[in-house]
């Protein structure tokens, strides 16, 4: 029961906080997607520069939510993956590799926290390998959160069958 209660908390902060943080962030235009795929100095600080200086502060303080929010949904992956039996009928490399999936992006996403906290605190000039590695850390992220998701909902849909 202890499992399964785990699994339920960790799911439901996850979905509070971010849900939280979306609406904390909508004021921003443009909105973090543009600053999370954006590779070059260049990209970045458009999305900087076209945010007054109270967004860049709303967009900053967020940061500290995020590293909590990204705890959460790393937690309720790796839970969900090794202690249900929603993946059950996955081969067993599958099995074995599905309760890293959430946590690596999570590691991803913190790494993406880490260079916009100090990418957004000063103009940063002559690192433009830190906005590439920025960026790359975002899209890892992306693509692990969708990759999960495709899991649970292709587990789901096959269940259903």
């Amino acid at each position: 029961m202890i499992r399964v209660r785990s699994v339920w908390f960790f799911g439901i902060a996850s979905a509070a906080l971010f849900a939280a943080i979306a609406a904390y962030l909508a004021p921003l235009e443009p909105n973090i997607l543009a600053l999370q795929f954006a590779f070059t100095p260049r990209a970045f600080a458009q999305v900087v520069h076209a945010w007054p200086p109270e967004h860049l502060a709303r967009y900053r303080a967020h940061l500290p939510w995020d590293f909590v929010l990204l705890g959460c949904y790393g937690a309720f992956g790796y839970l969900l993956a090794s202690r249900s039996k929603l993946f059950r009928r996955y081969p067993r490399g599958v099995r074995r590799t599905l309760p890293w999936v959430m946590p690596l992006a999570a590691a991803f996403d913190a790494g993406e926290n880490a260079f916009h906290g100090w990418l957004t605190e000063l103009p940063r000039f002559g690192v433009a390998p830190a906005y590439a590695a920025s960026a790359l850390c975002s899209t890892l992220k992306w693509a692990l959160l969708c990759a999960f998701t495709i899991a649970v909902v292709g587990t789901l849909l096959e269940s259903r069958s």
